[in-house]
């Protein structure tokens, strides 16, 4: 039997989420290692790093990216109304801020590291998240991504007989995580700050082409931007296409 056109895009969906929301529940927990030791969750970021930067990972991160962005687009292409329940657009905001972070992401560590040899870790990022003012930018990107997969799984289980019963579980997992994640960020903070009274300056290799990697940065969020609105222009135009034909369609006798 053919599987319908829809039930594969949406199968696509759910598989690429699920990738970013092992990115996203790695990230977090690599932060949250923090409240013990700035050393453990630079151990936990060398594993990450090995992870995301194998050939499999590369893959698997900005293809499932790539593709769940594309899905969306799509989904705001294709969408008749807005009238959505609450969870929906919290769902919908969260979802389009996940790009933001992987942007931010992708040219902070790897177009840095391959265009530049800039090898971050912890240390190293909280320098310059410090430096630059945007610290409460990296914990304030991560939370609506979580929220975001974590809602999209559970709009896609709730059905089982067995997700009722989980439901409390699954709900203080979901809230508890980002605030481990934020207390460990904060204590590497306090950590990196206590080591001298005066900041050190940000890795030079980084500080060099800092103008280079922002212009990076602001195009690819500019673009992202750019085909969100796109997409919404063109749905709301084959919209008003489809009603301005209905409206003009004989009425048969």
């Amino acid at each position: 039997m053919t599987v319908p056109m829809q039930a594969v895009l949406r199968r696509l969906q759910f598989g690429s989420g699920l990738v970013l929301l092992v990115y996203l529940f790695l990230h977090l927990l690599n932060h949250a290692l923090g409240i013990w030791s700035l050393e453990l969750a630079g151990r936990g970021l060398m594993l990450a790093l090995w992870l995301w930067r194998s050939a499999p990972g590369t893959i698997a991160l900005y293809g499932a990216a790539a593709l769940h962005f594309a899905l969306a687009l799509r989904t705001i292409y294709a969408r008749r109304h807005w009238a959505l329940p609450l969870a929906e657009w919290v769902r919908l905001w969260a979802g389009l801020s996940l790009p933001l972070l992987l942007i931010r992401h992708a040219v902070t560590t790897r177009l840095a590291s391959s265009l530049y040899g800039f090898e971050p870790d912890y240390e190293r990022v909280v320098v310059q998240l410090l430096t630059s003012g945007t610290q409460g930018l990296q914990l304030a990107l991560l939370a609506p991504g979580w929220i975001h997969g974590c809602l999209g799984v559970w709009f896609r289980l709730r059905h089982l007989p067995w997700a009722p019963r989980l439901k409390p579980v699954l709900l203080m997992w979901v809230i508890l995580l980002p605030l481990l994640s934020a207390a460990g960020f904060t204590r590497m903070m306090r950590t990196v700050e206590a080591k001298s009274a005066i900041l050190a300056a940000p890795d030079p290799k980084l500080g060099a082409h800092q103008l280079a990697l922002n212009a990076w940065r602001h195009d690819l969020v500019a673009l992202y931007l750019s085909l969100i609105v796109a997409a919404f222009v063109a749905g709301q135009l084959r919209n008003v296409l489809e009603r301005r034909r209905l409206r003009e369609r004989p009425v048969n006798s």
